[in-house]
């Protein structure tokens, strides 16, 4: 039997994990839930933004499936394979950010993509990383040991690959400055063929929850203050540096021409800049830039 790549089973396995993802943060938050919009294309396109705005415990929260046709891909998906340039695609993607109200719960992003060109030239690409405010040690650690857990089944060196990968892909070159302490990144996958490959993307989209919902349950009662507050609007606005002068993600949302409020909506609700800020030493706030940013191993002796 040839290992065809199937985009319908991959259509189905997006679809119902945005369900499963906002049905348990929409219990965990208690507010109103996330929004539910179904939008349909005459080519036979459907994308699903579900939103989630004031909550009393996610500030802003976005799950979006969507299933698009295009004539040719976009700069932003062919660049690194020049060779598929003008080619006819079908993409699949779910992507979710949460940005949380408390300073003490991180922020957490993660996503998935299918792109199908023909029998010959797909891939798979996705991930999930941790953007902490004022982070703690044994969170971290869950965090990573989750994702080398999801990438376990597929090879000790997966792991190792993938946060490598994840450590470079998510740094403001122009800040010098990783955007927070990792994960797991990959493009272009298609590894032993589809059936494998597709096994390995559920492995990873089955672990989104096992990964963040520890910490979220851990911090989200956390007492916190105006400082704390501050501090997080302040890093948000890396969060927003990244998102729109880095992320490929984003220039390929905005070059297929896709919602603009669809691809916009895992911007954070508040941010702010400052002029030349430094923390000061010996702070917790030092402690994010000295001690959890810089790449390293988080599993060592583990």
């Amino acid at each position: 039997m040839a290992d065809l790549p199937d985009v319908q089973r991959v259509r189905d396995y997006f679809f119902n994990l945005q369900t499963e993802i906002c049905d348990t943060l929409s219990h965990i938050d208690g507010g109103s839930g996330f929004s539910a919009e179904d939008i349909h294309s005459e080519n036979g396109a459907h994308s699903r933004p579900r939103v989630l705005d004031g909550g009393p415990v996610i500030e802003r929260g976005a799950v979006q499936y969507s299933y698009s046709i295009g004539a040719q891909l976009p700069p932003a998906a062919s660049e690194r394979n020049p060779h598929l340039a003008g080619k006819g695609f079908q993409a699949v993607a779910i992507s979710m950010i949460m940005h949380p109200r408390n300073p003490y719960v991180p922020t957490f992003h993660a996503n998935l993509r299918f792109f199908l060109i023909d029998d010959d030239n797909w891939y798979f690409g996705g991930g999930f990383d941790l953007t902490p405010y004022y982070p703690f040690h044994e969170d971290v650690v869950h965090w990573h040991k989750v994702a080398r857990d999801a990438c376990q089944p597929f090879g000790d060196e997966v792991y190792p690959r993938l946060k490598r990968w994840c450590d470079d892909y998510f740094y403001l070159s122009h800040r010098q400055e990783a955007r927070g302490v990792g994960g797991l990144f990959f493009d272009d996958w298609n590894e032993g063929g589809f059936e494998r490959s597709f096994d390995f993307v559920r492995s990873v989209g089955d672990h989104i929850l096992p990964a963040y919902l520890p910490i979220l349950e851990r911090r989200k009662e956390t007492p916190w203050g105006e400082r704390e507050e501050d501090f997080m609007l302040y890093r948000r606005g890396r969060y927003a540096e990244f998102n729109l002068a880095i992320d490929r993600g984003t220039k390929y949302g905005i070059q297929s021409g896709r919602r603009i409020e669809s691809v916009l909506a895992s911007m954070p609700p508040r941010a702010i800049w400052r002029y030349n800020w430094r923390p000061e030493a010996g702070t917790r706030e030092a402690s994010l830039y000295e001690d959890f940013l810089p790449a390293r191993d988080w599993l060592a002796d583990r």
